[in-house]
């Protein structure tokens, strides 16, 4: 097992096709170890070059909405008449505190990400 650090776009690859060699082998072996780290390293070096920017708070609720089978009708009383649910998801009026403690504990989403700025639609 030979490891270096992920200094550049060539280490990456570099490290992307190793890790495609020995995938599979298994975890209790020198290969497992090494895909291990390696996909440690893969990981922290796409973080830091590739980061993904979380969605914000009304995509958040929309994608924990379909994950969980929910339609915009059962956010009815919970953030609100239908019409309130509707204008919060299309963006058209911003969550409250209330709001945003409801749907944390129904949609389990963090109040980090449902306190987030997002711009509203005309």
């Amino acid at each position: 097992m030979r490891i270096k650090p992920l200094k550049n776009q060539e280490d990456y690859e570099k490290a992307l096709e190793r890790l495609d060699v020995i995938f599979d082998a298994p975890t209790d072996s020198e290969e497992g170890d090494e895909a291990e780290i390696l996909s440690m390293m893969i990981n922290n070096y796409e973080n830091e070059h590739y980061p993904i920017d979380a969605p914000d708070p009304i995509e958040a609720i929309k994608i924990r909405m379909e994950e969980m089978n929910l339609k915009q009708k059962d956010l009815v009383g919970v953030i609100g008449g239908k019409s309130r649910v509707s204008e919060i998801l299309n963006k058209k009026k911003r969550l409250t505190v209330d709001m945003i403690r409801e749907l944390e504990g129904i949609l389990h989403i963090s109040a980090s990400v449902l306190v987030s700025n997002y711009q509203l639609t005309k």
